[in-house]
């Protein structure tokens, strides 16, 4: 995956903390209108799209879901409405090479997943044959999806108020950065590191509208897509703990991201350098419009 395509994902995923419907189950099931998408084909697809005319790969994210049908909105925002059949294969890439490959059922393709689809012709219409997924975007849709049901569904007006509010802010005011570091090529987490994640988690936790955004990084040492990927790995690794061992709520946290060896904190080309650029940063924000600024 190039590096623009990798932002773009990154941004898709974002945007599901800012869709409206992720606070009910329904909201997976989006109305696909047939006047907007031009589509006339009706009845299901085959199940055996062997011998069928290929059509184009698509490139993009879901943007709705109705029945056999799912919507894809490309990074020019066109947007192709696409049929699923029982002949569709859905698979997932993991690893850090894309080995490892994994079928999926259908309920994986949530809304906000960015996803490529092999596709033919069939009836006037296109039927995915292929539709492939990066494990780590189904991970973390999956993440914000049920956190954010679940968390909402626990909290009170307020809470819903808020989350009401912050769907329609994309500026915030950073209120405290907390750094951990990582040993070369590693992500597990020291003590201090622990220590500090809870301390983060403490003081984000005391200031009212505070969410948080987790941003991994990496030295120069390795490759690009080396490098991308060991980020986003300790990007996880830290939102898995300050959810599980510091009782941070999904619902309050931003899509965790990782930006490779973009932005050093320090000099590469020395040994000190390295070790402060090997590091998570966990970011406090409060909305601009909440924040009275």
């Amino acid at each position: 995956m190039t590096r623009k395509s990798k932002i773009y994902s990154s941004a898709c995923l974002l945007a599901l903390l800012t869709l409206p419907g992720w606070a009910s189950a329904s909201a997976q099931q989006q109305d696909i209108q047939e006047a907007e998408v031009g589509t006339t084909v009706v009845g299901s697809p085959p199940a055996d799209l062997t011998g069928l005319t290929a059509g184009p790969d698509i490139d993009g994210f879901i943007s709705a879901r109705s029945d056999n049908r799912i919507q894809v909105t490309t990074a020019d925002g066109t947007n192709t409405v696409v049929f699923l059949s029982d002949g569709t294969e859905i698979r997932s890439s993991n690893g850090l090479f894309g080995m490892n490959r994994t079928k999926l059922a259908t309920g994986s393709l949530l809304n906000g997943l960015p996803v490529t689809a092999k596709t033919v012709q069939w009836g006037g219409g296109l039927v995915a044959s292929q539709i492939k997924l990066r494990g780590k975007d189904l991970k973390t849709a999956t993440m914000i999806r049920t956190g954010t049901v679940q968390g909402f569904a626990e909290q009170t007006a307020a809470t819903e108020a808020l989350r009401s509010r912050v769907a329609d802010i994309d500026q915030y005011n950073v209120k405290g950065t907390t750094n951990v570091y990582f040993d070369t090529g590693k992500t597990n987490l020291s003590q201090q590191a622990q220590a500090d994640l809870c301390s983060a988690a403490t003081q984000a936790n005391a200031m009212d509208n505070a969410l948080v955004l987790v941003v991994g990084y990496t030295d120069s040492t390795g490759d690009y897509d080396f490098n991308q990927e060991l980020s986003e790995k300790r990007a996880s690794r830290v939102v898995n703990y300050l959810q599980q061992a510091c009782g941070w709520k999904p619902y309050r946290m931003l899509t965790p991201t990782g930006m490779a060896e973009a932005d050093p904190a320090a000099d590469n080309t020395t040994d000190e350098g390295k070790a402060q650029n090997r590091r998570v940063a966990i970011n406090i924000l409060v909305s601009k419009g909440l924040d009275g600024m």
